[in-house]
């Protein structure tokens, strides 16, 4: 380019509808994941004091519901960041709904505590402030979400109102109210035409690729803290033994085996391929993939966590049922979510990671029947091998950095 011609290019620069700078995760956003992630903690702590499937169904249906709005939150930040002070303090004010949340989790479904409702009044004040700072990016079409987010928390109040199936209907309204909230606000009686429909999709895809993904990469790594905490509480005070110190090694290699399956090619990946949707298709990848199949990853840390604590302690010993479900399912939960993902964002490969769910769960009989060691011992060497397979075989395997993986799904 020459001096001449410089200045003549300046007027298409400026129209240009992508930032300069690319957007990148604030301080205040993480702060707002560290608050979050206590429900994971909370959950933990549930799964670990009762392993029962009546306590695993109660934290699907928590989780559900809270990691909803959750997803909610990092859309909005992408399309309003918390670069003024009004949208500061409105989100603090958000993140004291979701402590609130999370701070009655344990006692959500007892009939005998307030916790239920509190529960909900909290889910009710992360509504009211997504919904206001929603305004500022989408307007008066905010209401085709505020509407049914604000009523499935209405519908979790009630039921720490209510006792048993009546209870249970409650909260399975409420997911199934936020299921059809994207249909609903993309399909208003307002929208008209087709044509009116499709701008709204494309509006509702004008995501930042990088901002999007490194926020829920994040989001996961901060949940990966679970893992480690687990481990400490796990030990408790035993003395360290030859035994102790193996257990602790193993359960921090199967979380960095985890971490190695999502963050080494997967995210950068993801970013590529987000980037290279049409944006009219963006927002329901986004919403697969960061919703539907984020959910059983991060639900897997948490069960995997609150097997940990129960295990670490009888290391050389054979667990009860709970502990090693616990153990293998969380395993099993990333794993299968993780498909899902890479699915999702069409990133390959697909098949060893899928292959490795059910083996993955057949490990919960090591546990049953050898020790907790032996099941430990196992998890890390699927996992391993699985990622061994993956860069000697797979096609792709060469594939490094933030295209790795892009492509058609075999």
């Amino acid at each position: 380019m020459t001096p001449e011609t410089a200045p003549s290019q300046e007027p298409a620069r400026a129209a240009r509808p992508e930032p300069a700078v690319p957007q990148r995760v604030t301080s205040l956003e993480l702060f707002f994941d560290l608050v979050f992630v206590y429900t994971l903690t909370q959950l933990t702590v549930l799964i670990a004091h009762d392993l029962s499937w009546a306590t695993a169904g109660r934290v699907v249906l928590i989780f559900a519901v809270l990691y909803w709005m959750y997803s909610a939150y990092a859309y909005l930040t992408n399309q309003v960041p918390p670069d003024r002070p009004s949208r500061r303090a409105l989100m603090l004010l958000g993140m004291a709904g979701f402590l609130i949340c999370a701070l009655s989790i344990p006692h959500a479904f007892d009939p005998h505590s307030n916790a239920g409702v509190v529960f909900g009044l909290g889910l009710l004040l992360v509504v009211v402030v997504h919904s206001v700072l929603y305004t500022r990016s989408h307007g008066h079409d905010v209401v085709w979400y505020a509407a049914p987010n604000a009523t499935a928390a209405l519908a979790v109040t009630g039921a720490g109102l209510c006792t048993g199936a009546l209870a249970n209907g409650l909260w399975v309204l409420a997911i199934v109210l936020q299921f059809v909230t994207p249909l609903m606000a993309e399909h208003g009686p307002t929208r008209g035409s087709g044509r009116a429909s499709a701008e709204l999709r494309s509006q509702m895809g004008a995501l930042n690729p990088g901002h999007f993904v490194e926020r829920h990469g994040l989001l996961l790594i901060v949940s990966f803290g679970e893992s480690i905490i687990a481990i400490g509480v796990g030990i408790g005070d035993l003395p360290f033994t030859a035994s102790v110190f193996t257990g602790v090694f193993l359960a921090l290699a199967l979380a960095g085996a985890l971490w190695w399956t999502y963050f080494v090619r997967d995210e950068g990946g993801a970013e590529h391929a987000f980037a290279a949707t049409p944006a009219d298709r963006r927002w329901r990848q986004a919403m697969t993939a960061y919703y539907y199949a984020f959910l059983p990853m991060l639900l897997g840390v948490a069960f995997l966590a609150a097997g940990i604590k129960k295990s670490l302690g009888h290391i050389g010993e054979q667990l009860p049922t709970g502990p090693a479900l616990a153990l293998a399912g969380g395993v099993a939960l990333f794993l299968a979510g993780d498909v899902a993902f890479r699915a999702a964002m069409r990133l390959l490969p697909v098949g060893y990671r899928a292959l490795a769910v059910p083996v993955v769960l057949a490990t919960a009989l090591l546990g049953l029947h050898v020790s907790a060691l032996a099941q430990l011992l196992a998890l890390v060497a699927l996992l391993v091998l699985m990622l061994a397979a993956e860069a000697r075989w797979s096609p792709r395997a060469s594939a490094t950095g933030a295209g790795a993986g892009a492509g058609e799904l075999t």
